[in-house]
């Protein structure tokens, strides 16, 4: 059935009206739905804290609902982890920050090892770099031109 046909049915339709019952019915119901609530007589003063708290209990439990009890471990694994990584801190990398800056003779007694050490090895001797040849091109199949042609 196309659409056309279905709304030309419809157009032909009578249209028949609600009853008045149900009417004041739907009516009465929207009015009730529209109106502000009323506010409740007694008021329970809550303190912020516990009520932030009340806030933070409920958003994390409905957050691991599913395995409550896998999240559980979960965190204390990385607790564990935490503390071992806490308890092995290395004091080591704080000592190298604070390291006095080195001396002058120091640098020279490097500068006298490489000295010697390039007249134990002696001058380099490397080739230059050979130029890389030049690929002239070369003649192509006849296959592939005879494809070509076709």
């Amino acid at each position: 059935m196309n659409t056309e046909d279905f709304e030309k049915r419809l157009q032909h339709q009578p249209v028949r009206q609600i009853p008045a019952e149900w009417r004041k019915e739907i009516l009465s119901a929207a009015r009730q739905a529209s109106l502000p609530e009323p506010a409740p007589r007694t008021t329970h003063h809550v303190p912020a804290k516990a009520s932030l708290l009340s806030t933070l209990h409920h958003q994390l439990s409905t957050l691991l609902w599913p395995h409550p009890t896998a999240w559980a471990g979960l965190a204390a694994v990385w607790l564990v982890i935490l503390g071992i990584n806490l308890t092995t801190w290395d004091s080591s990398t704080v000592m190298a920050k604070h390291a006095p800056p080195l001396s002058p003779q120091f640098f020279m007694a490097f500068q006298e090892q490489e000295r010697l050490l390039s007249e134990l090895i002696g001058p380099s001797d490397m080739p230059d770099a050979k130029r890389p040849k030049v690929r002239r091109p070369q003649p192509r199949s006849e296959s592939h031109s005879g494809m070509m042609m076709a």
